[in-house]
């Protein structure tokens, strides 16, 4: 078994892959490039797209040759016949080479760590997780990604805080790792914009969970951050982007073994996604709650989450001799304000007022609600019978919030940044009849009747007696090398 610190062996080349014993004689002729309805139709009938189909398909959408019809028809015909490792790698690393690629000064490749979630509700994780590892020494050069369907963006809600920017230069970034150790940043012109382009038209062509295209997502925004190590929250239940924890374990190797492939070292991390993580659901709710974590405070599910993350990281990375002595560092880095200091720097490093973020990371919660944009109307929902509370189903709970303004229906809408939901009650816990379990925020002077039914439906009671809440970590996929 390799040390976490080595690097990845490489991956075993597919036969075919590369010719073998010289060539004699002049080269074969390049093959005239497919015309975009044949790549599509290629892929529609479940042919094989060659590397070079995928560039052309690729350098299509980047010069704006291929229209915004033909882009949605080859996402749905990927999503309906597939890829196989060799297409979804060809599609990570022409995704990555659509833009310019990071480069770091070599002292700092043991320190470069980052983390991606495929998604879910309430899930904060990245406010929280960036500054503790930088807290911890770490160099966290995160790009992140918006909304999706009924799953919040982090960047939609770090963008909640008064003149934060995701747009950062690579120069930029680099700054920003030597004073802070941290950054959250988006897909720019420079970075990955081919995926950009193909993000967004995921998110309103019923595209998202395509299982390569999730992956050459998520791994081309990491290839071209020259990272040590990697760890992909995958997320399965109720409101997760795959339902089961069988379906997350096959993209959960599909990351490792594509990113063993382009020479990164990836494990995946299989976490429940049925009830909220957390107790706030929306961008300045969850931004409130990711401080409450830095205050050494918080729900304890967002805590652990952090925590195994995190600590999975230093060892990957080879910074610890296993995850739980860094999952203990990650811990005192919230404990001891080191991370909330970390985030304080990063906020006002990306353009937020340094009195602004000093005064949001130091007050007290309720100083914090007013420093951030709200909604103007909150209303509150009573349980309807007693009973101990069993599940708060994420996903009637995120559509509602989607429905009042808090995800977007069409690339480029605007958010509401201060609609959201408030859980008063945890999983485990005896409710009596008529006690407030959650409080909803919305700009609307009240919720609609079936806005009211559906959140009312999210409340699943039992009879069983009160219980300690499970963990939402489930397990870790890890590289071959571990």
């Amino acid at each position: 078994m390799a040390a976490p610190g080595t690097p990845a062996p490489p991956a075993p080349v597919a036969p075919g892959g590369i010719s073998g014993g010289g060539s004699r004689g002049p080269p074969d002729p390049l093959p005239e490039p497919k015309q975009l309805p044949e790549l599509i139709r290629l892929k529609r009938d479940g042919g094989r797209l060659s590397e070079g189909d995928i560039r052309d398909f690729v350098r299509a959408v980047m010069d704006g040759t291929a229209q915004g019809a033909q882009i949605g028809a080859m996402l749905m015909a990927i999503r309906l016949q597939g890829m196989d490792l060799e297409e979804t790698s060809a599609l990570t690393q022409a995704l990555a080479k659509s833009g310019q690629q990071l480069e770091w000064p070599e002292a700092w490749h043991p320190q470069l760590v980052d983390k991606h979630s495929t998604g879910g509700v309430g899930d904060k994780v990245s406010l929280v997780l960036a500054p503790a590892l930088a807290a911890c020494g770490c160099k966290v050069p995160m790009i992140s990604g918006r909304g999706l369907g009924h799953t919040g963006g982090t960047l939609d809600k770090l963008e909640s805080i008064p003149g934060f920017s995701v747009i950062q230069s690579p120069e930029q970034m680099q700054v920003l790792l030597e004073q802070v150790g941290c950054c959250i940043v988006g897909q720019s012109e420079k970075l990955v914009p081919a995926d950009g382009i193909l993000y967004a038209a995921r998110d309103v062509t019923a595209t998202v969970d395509s299982l390569p295209l999730v992956t050459a997502s998520i791994l081309s925004k990491k290839v071209v951050e020259g990272l040590s190590a990697l760890v992909v929250d995958v997320k399965f239940g109720g409101a997760a982007v795959f339902p089961n924890q069988e379906q997350a374990r096959e993209l959960a190797r599909a990351l490792v073994g594509v990113g063993a492939g382009l020479g990164l070292r990836v494990a995946a991390a299989l976490t429940a996604m049925d009830n909220p993580l957390g107790r706030n659901v929306g961008h300045t709710l969850e931004v409130e709650e990711a401080l409450l974590c830095m205050d050494g405070a918080g729900p304890p599910d967002l805590r652990d989450l952090v925590t195994r993350l995190g600590g999975a990281l230093l060892w990957l990375s080879g910074q610890t001799q296993a995850p739980a002595e860094g999952a203990a560092r990650v811990a005192a880095a919230l404990d001891d304000g080191s991370a909330r200091g970390r985030f304080q720097q990063m906020l006002a490093a990306q353009g937020v007022e340094p009195g602004l973020a000093r005064a949001l990371c130091s007050g007290s919660p309720a100083q914090r609600r007013q420093l951030l944009p709200s909604a103007r109307e909150q209303e509150e929902l009573c349980a309807p019978a007693d009973g101990t509370v069993e599940l708060v189903r994420a996903l009637p709970l995120a559509l509602v919030l989607h429905e009042l303004g808090a995800g977007r229906r069409r690339a480029g809408e605007p958010l509401r940044m201060g609609v959201g939901a408030e859980l008063l009650v945890a999983v485990g816990q005896k409710l009596r009849r008529g006690t407030p379990w959650l409080r909803v925020h919305l700009d609307r002077p009240a919720l609609s009747d079936p806005q009211r039914r559906a959140l009312q439906g999210a409340l699943v009671l039992s009879d069983r007696a009160p219980f300690a809440a499970p963990s939402p970590f489930a397990e870790l996929v890890l590289p071959p090398s571990c």
